[in-house]
């Protein structure tokens, strides 16, 4: 714990921690997360290319899956520079600016994704309950409009947390509980009254992922009562197996959140390295499982990615 009595406004250092009492071999159990690291980054660039140049990807559902993608790769750009630099490197001071720009970068990314699975989840009820006019609700035009409210939202919501922070005190060097800066930890190391931030980022937090989960809770009430209309067993199966590679990636997303605060409010000071590892796997998992349950689920992203795959051994031969 480092002192108050030399606080500074907007110049102080954080510490990133790496793994507690792991420090003489952070570098070997580093290795799994730069490997989950640089799969998220492959996968997730492969859909996106998938999706962008092959035109029978152009639905609505492979677009939202897009944006899905390329929220997945602003998240790994965002944490994955700190994870190098520390575990690697051994670098783990990090001043201010950079601190609250890649806690904005972050909580953006993840509030976008957010957004990307609710829109997501009514693209699935539309698709279920209006299959012969689900292109004509759904135009590139309108999800063009949804993704760009997606974005504005994320960085409206974020925007006033950095401000905010450098109205704060901070010792001149604190220490980080994890590899990367978050809102909460960066409040909770200050020295001043926190109460606004506190305020403004519970507030942010209701308004993103508390919204969504509750709208992506409805969504699939209304998807079930739509399912129990259809009057053969077959088609009610059909139409909701549409459903199970998104039902998988909510879970995905929600679920390492949930766990991880369980954790901080449990047992984070009796295994604090299995604290830092569940908060890298909370951003990590994600961007890792959703090309996959997508590759797995979906037989269009595999027909276009077979057909890549031959046309790249055609054009070798």
């Amino acid at each position: 714990m480092f002192s108050c009595n030399s606080s500074t406004s907007g110049h102080s250092t954080f510490l990133l921690t790496g793994f507690p009492g792991l420090e003489t071999s952070q570098h070997w159990v580093s290795i799994p997360i730069n490997l989950v690291c640089v799969a998220s980054v492959v996968g997730n660039s492969i859909i996106l290319f998938l999706i962008c140049t092959d035109p029978a990807l152009h639905e609505p559902m492979y677009i939202f899956l897009s944006m899905l993608a390329a929220s997945d790769l602003g998240l790994c750009a965002s944490t994955f520079p700190t994870m190098v630099r520390l575990f690697w490197l051994g670098a783990r001071e990090l001043p201010f600016d950079l601190c609250a720009a890649q806690m904005f970068f972050i909580h953006a990314f993840t509030y976008v994704e957010s957004g990307v699975l609710l829109a997501m989840a009514f693209d699935r009820f539309i698709a279920i309950r209006d299959p012969l006019h689900y292109a004509t609700i759904l135009p590139h035009s309108a999800m063009a409009k949804v993704g760009a409210a997606i974005l504005a939202r994320a960085v409206l919501l974020n925007l006033p947390a950095p401000v905010l922070l450098r109205r704060l005190l901070f010792p001149p060097t604190s220490e980080l509980s994890h590899c990367y800066c978050l809102h909460c930890d960066l409040v909770g190391l200050a020295c001043s009254d926190t109460q606004v931030n506190s305020l403004v980022g519970l507030v942010s937090i209701l308004l993103s992922l508390g919204l969504d989960s509750s709208l992506i809770m409805l969504s699939y009430v209304l998807i079930l009562r739509t399912v129990l209309g259809i009057a053969s067993p077959g088609g009610r199966l059909k139409a909701l197996n549409t459903c199970v590679s998104h039902l998988c990636v909510v879970l995905i997303f929600y679920l390492p959140k949930l766990g991880l605060s369980v954790l901080h409010r449990v047992e984070k000071h009796s295994y604090p390295a299995l604290a830092v590892l569940m908060a890298n796997l909370h951003f990590l998992v994600p961007p890792f499982m959703n090309p996959i349950v997508y590759c797995i689920k979906s037989k269009q992203i595999r027909q276009g990615l077979l057909k890549r795959f031959q046309q790249k051994r055609v054009d070798i031969s």
